[in-house]
């Protein structure tokens, strides 16, 4: 498939889609030009960013957008999965991938090959939103029945949140009002008493931020819980108990602090936050990603512990999203970031172990190793891994990009460079 570009008089063809050998689904992956040998430029690992971006979340936002998505997507299952995957995995594939590409949607168009294709994913991102809460298409999502919509709403209100100008504003009013609806019928049902209180709070968080009726008692009780489950040093429980896992990047830290900077933004009142709740939770998510900065490992490989390993790259959520928010410590460089997440990239997502031939994740962590999926895991689940992504909402001319490589924490300690000597915080 080719798109032409009319430039200066004359046609330029840009050639932005090719298939994956064996695929099913021709346009899912953009051409992007090898880099040059020896170390990449900033320019490089941003067009590979886009490409392996690209790569996972076409099959989702494409077959959505042509109503298409409930036919195509695979239904595999963790062993001894315990949920109805045909109420759940839809709207999870859904949310997940919207929350991770939105930041990169919401730039500007402009008339590079990324600016081409990223308007193509975002006119096809707003059809499917559409198409998902339409009662005639056949793509239409459960929001009311099940628990797991209630995580998968706040995915999708994170996304909204991220991006209102692209992805919200541009909804007519009866979509919007259908979303209003489906995030409202969240209320008549409860999650697990750990993290899922934050996802229940952030969906309120959203219908207040766009000026609808909201409840204020899902929104304090979660951030009472979370001051009450801090335990120190950027770590929060999961509940009553540690969990050691990543779920303070997958859920935690990132929509913790964007509630309470939504909260400061909108219609004082009611709920009860202060400036200094955003600069305590800013503070921690950004010590939480200097952890994340330090476990990537010279290889680019990283632990594969705790629960939803599957996940992926939203091991680093909260790490890109400090990084997008140009929010990085003094001593970690943005180019170091941007160097070792596109070391872990690489290792994921440059071959095609982690999809099958049709250009959908596989259940896993670096290959189709369904014995590590989790017991609330299908396909759905695994879109999740777009959140590692977020730094591409930087424009191609900011310094996370045009500074050159640098070696991260890990690969200058295992090389004998100086590294600032870590140690405990105390807020």
């Amino acid at each position: 498939m080719k798109y032409i570009q009319k430039k200066t008089g004359a046609f330029m063809v840009i050639a932005l889609l090719v298939s994956l050998a064996g695929s099913g689904q021709p346009g899912r992956n953009p051409k992007i030009k090898p880099a040059n040998p020896g170390i990449a430029t900033g320019a490089q690992d941003r067009a590979r960013w886009v490409k392996d971006l690209y790569k996972i979340a076409y099959p989702v936002v494409h077959n959505l957008a042509e109503g298409t998505l409930k036919k195509n997507l695979p239904l595999e299952q963790g062993p001894d999965y315990n949920l109805v995957v045909k109420d759940v995995t839809y709207l999870e594939a859904v949310g997940r991938t919207a929350a991770g590409i939105a930041p990169w949607l919401a730039l500007p168009d402009d008339a590079t090959e990324e600016g081409t294709l990223r308007a193509k994913m975002r006119k096809e991102m707003l059809q499917g939103l559409r198409n998902a809460v339409d009662p005639e298409n056949p793509d239409c999502l459960n929001f009311k029945k099940q628990s797991q919509p209630i995580v998968d709403a706040a995915y999708l209100s994170h996304a909204f949140l991220r991006a209102p100008k692209a992805l919200w504003e541009p909804l007519d009013t009866l979509t919007k009002r259908r979303y209003i609806d489906a995030f409202k019928s969240l209320r008549n049902r409860s999650g697990a008493y750990n993290n899922w209180l934050v996802f229940a709070a952030l969906t309120e968080g959203f219908l207040r931020y766009i000026g609808e009726d909201y409840d204020p008692v899902r929104i304090d009780y979660a951030l009472n819980k979370m001051k009450d489950w801090y335990t120190g040093d950027s770590w929060y429980k999961d509940g009553d108990l540690f969990s050691m896992d990543y779920y303070n990047s997958y859920v935690i830290h990132p929509m913790l602090t964007d509630l309470i900077k939504t909260l400061l933004e909108k219609r004082p009142g009611k709920v009860h936050v202060r400036a200094e709740d955003y600069e305590t939770a800013l503070r921690r998510m950004v010590r939480h990603a200097e952890f994340l900065e330090r476990i990537i490992a010279p290889d680019g490989t990283y632990p594969a512990f705790g629960r939803s390993v599957t996940y992926r790259t939203a091991a680093f959520q909260a790490l890109a999203q400090v990084a997008l928010m140009e929010k990085l410590p003094e001593h970690i460089r943005p180019a170091q970031v941007r160097c070792a997440l596109t070391k872990v990239f690489s290792n994921m997502f440059e071959g095609n172990q982690n999809f099958d031939a049709n250009g959908w994740l596989v259940l896993g962590f670096n290959g189709h190793q369904p014995m590590m999926a989790d017991v609330y895991t299908s396909t759905g689940s695994l879109y999740m891994a777009t959140l590692g992504f977020l730094p591409l909402g930087l424009p191609a001319d900011n310094k996370f990009w045009t500074d050159p490589p640098a070696d991260w924490t890990s690969k200058k300690a295992w090389s004998g460079q100086p590294v600032k000597k870590d140690y405990k915080v105390d807020y």
